[in-house]
């Protein structure tokens, strides 16, 4: 015992040097998210738009990964709530942008008109307070946590980001776009304040403080995030910034939008200044972001994620806008848009098809790009098929943290992908949104089907729409006809998908009564024209077994529309069917033009006989814009059948008739 005693005290006065030095512990990474509001896939230089000028996220793509098949939901709300939970819309319940009204939980109809034949999903309006989020894993892993912006998950203060887990925040309600616009003063008033008693006062409430008078409020994040990442620099810390550009009213810097005014889009798509001066303003604040990590000596310890919330908005204060006419003469929000806009939408997603709002690819696929120094090989492109509901086990995974047992993760980890060392574990990817046109996707492989709950003759092709995306990315060809096997396959998945989630799928409205047919006087037409901008030339048009029927009375047949009206070239596909077959033709006017030229503007075509659909392609070398089309077709000898007609150009499709759908 003396001796152990004597070695034991000798242990203890010796000089320190003399013990093994232990390894300082290393700080976990720093994690920046930075979410866009209503950015579409093609809205930036680094994703192959040539008319938008985004330098920082241009130069930050060669320092990441980027994804080309990203995902997000259809509308803000749903996808927040996805991020934050780890979970899909079916099952946290939030699917649809109504985060800005009072607090409701996810339920489905007890009743419904007669005119409707189901009882559907209504959305959650808040995140509910039992989730787990993101932004408690890392806080209870000792992360400064702070959320900048748009939040729409909650109207009232149970549900706002200070009871989901974060420390700091800058928010306002009711919040689905910017604080009462996008240049201060914003009129947010403080937690408690009573209600303006103008009601003409708009009025919103957080702890968004007014700036210097127009203050810009893309600018105003950017300085509260440089603030914060100031203030934790010795901690580990998680941003989350959620940008309240590109949303509408659409506030705009003018004298950026005059410089975008000037200049053209090279692939003739884009071409919304005030689209593009937004887009610049929240590019200045993604780089102003980079740079104070790189000040501050923390970019190599920080991953920064970039990606947006949903497809990007092409319909919005455009012609075909229905809102827009209800809008006054003199709405300045409207004024001030035609003034530097005049009928173009907010973006164009092409060759997506679609937008914000759809379940199309335009309205679903956004751009996602990672970057962590050292980690991540820079300068790299993935198509692993991820999406929002995978970031909150991504980031976990990355940052060495384990998954938490009391929150149920639907997503998946790509963080394997990520390093180089495996590659995404999942069969299929699904996205639910039981609004708008309503339905449920399921993206395996190359392969994407849409099942939609009713039939909307007009809107879509059909309950299902069946798309090989490797072969057709713009959606424009349904192989859900042809290929009932994939479709039964794809089906399969989504039921499983429904009853893992608890989906709250549609039922029969036993209150359901189809509304009779009114009868018409004679000779009046009916209120759905499926023709409707065909006129039939030397022929009898008709409907029979879902295609329309071309029947000629012997002379050259041909269908006329002026409805295709649109700057050239383009291109005519033609799914059609003929026992004899034959030659036909394309011919055309342009704008300019009062007449069909006697020679020239006419592309020739064969149409294959036989029993079977065939699918023609034609391509129109149109200069200019089109004024009037003739669609000749091999009716002189047996009748023509037509399932569709479709019209694609530079913005993708424009025109489309459909006869799969159509009753005799």
């Amino acid at each position: 015992m003396k001796r152990t005693l004597t070695l034991t005290t000798a242990l203890l006065l010796a000089p320190l040097a003399t013990l093994p030095a232990a390894e300082a512990p290393k700080q976990k990474p720093n994690v920046v998210l930075f979410l866009v509001d209503d950015m579409g896939w093609m809205d930036c230089g680094a994703y192959g738009s040539q008319y938008y000028k985004t330098p920082h996220m241009d130069a930050f793509a060669k320092q990441a990964m980027r994804f080309t098949d990203a995902y997000s939901m259809p509308l803000c709300s749903p996808t927040r709530a996805s991020i934050l939970s780890g979970q899909n819309t079916s099952r946290h319940g939030v699917t649809s942008a109504v985060g800005h009204t009072q607090p409701v939980k996810a339920c489905l109809q007890e009743q419904a008109a007669p005119h409707s034949p189901l009882l559907m999903p209504e959305s959650g309006s808040y995140l509910d307070p039992a989730q787990y989020t993101l932004a408690e894993a890392l806080r209870d892993a000792g992360y400064k946590t702070a959320h900048i912006g748009k939040w729409h998950l909650g109207l009232t203060a149970p549900h706002w980001p200070e009871a989901q887990g974060f420390d700091v925040t800058f928010h306002c309600h009711p919040d689905p776009g910017p604080p009462g616009g996008y240049f201060s003063p914003y009129g947010v008033l403080p937690p408690g304040s009573p209600k303006p008693q103008d009601k003409r006062v708009k009025y919103v409430v957080g702890n968004i403080s007014d700036g210097p008078e127009g203050e810009y409020i893309v600018d105003r994040q950017a300085a509260e995030a440089e603030k914060f990442i100031e203030a934790s620099k010795d901690r580990p810390f998680f941003l989350n910034l959620w940008c309240y550009g590109v949303h509408g009213p659409w506030g705009h810097k003018e004298a950026y939008t005059a410089e975008f005014a000037t200049t053209t889009d090279l692939r003739g798509v884009q071409g919304n200044p005030i689209m593009a001066s937004m887009l610049r303003s929240v590019d200045e604040c993604f780089g102003r972001i980079l740079a104070k990590l790189d000040a501050l000596g923390l970019a190599e310890n920080t991953i920064v994620i970039f990606t947006s919330d949903n497809g990007g908005n092409n319909h919005s204060n455009s012609g075909e806008d229905s809102k827009i006419k209800k809008r006054k003469a003199d709405d300045p929000t409207l004024l001030d848009w035609r003034k530097w806009a005049g009928d173009k939408p907010p973006t164009n997603n092409a060759p997506l098809r679609d937008g914000k709002g759809r379940m199309y690819e335009g309205g679903t696929r956004v751009p996602l790009m990672v970057r962590w120094p050292g980690k991540i090989a820079p300068a790299t492109t993935s198509d692993a098929i991820v999406g929002c509901y995978d970031i909150y086990p991504t980031i976990l995974d990355l940052a060495g943290l384990p998954l938490p047992q009391q929150q149920k993760i639907d997503g998946v980890s790509y963080a394997p992908v990520l390093r180089g060392t495996g590659t995404l574990q999942r069969d299929a990817y699904f996205i639910w949104f039981p609004h708008l046109v309503p339905g449920v996707s399921v993206r395996q492989g190359d392969w994407k089907l849409i099942r939609r709950f009713t039939e909307r003759p007009g809107d879509y092709e059909g309950v299902h729409e069946l798309f090989n995306l490797k072969e057709d990315l713009g959606e424009t060809k349904n192989l859900a006809a042809q290929m009932p096997e994939k479709v039964k396959e794809l089906d399969t998945l989504i039921d499983a998908f429904v009853r893992d989630t608890g989906a709250l799928y549609p039922k029969p409205n036993p209150a359901f009564k189809p509304r009779a047919a009114k009868p018409r006087p004679a000779g009046a037409k009916a209120a759905a024209d499926p023709f409707a901008g065909l006129v039939p030339k030397f022929c009898k048009l008709s409907i029979t077994n879902g295609a329309a029927r071309v029947e000629a009375d012997g002379r050259t047949p041909f269908l006329g529309t002026a409805q295709v009206k649109a700057a050239g070239p383009f291109t005519l596909k033609l799914r059609a069917r003929s026992t004899t077959g034959g030659p036909g033709k394309v011919q055309w006017t342009t704008k300019d033009q009062t007449e069909f030229p006697k020679t020239g503007q006419t592309v020739e075509f064969t149409l294959p006989a036989g029993d079977d659909w065939q699918d023609v392609t034609v391509d129109i070398p149109l200069t200019g814009e089109s004024r009037i089309i003739r669609l000749y077709l091999p009716a002189d000898k047996s009748p023509v059948e037509i399932a569709s007609i479709q019209y694609t150009g530079k913005t993708g499709t424009f025109k489309v008739w459909n006869f799969t759908f159509v009753k005799p």
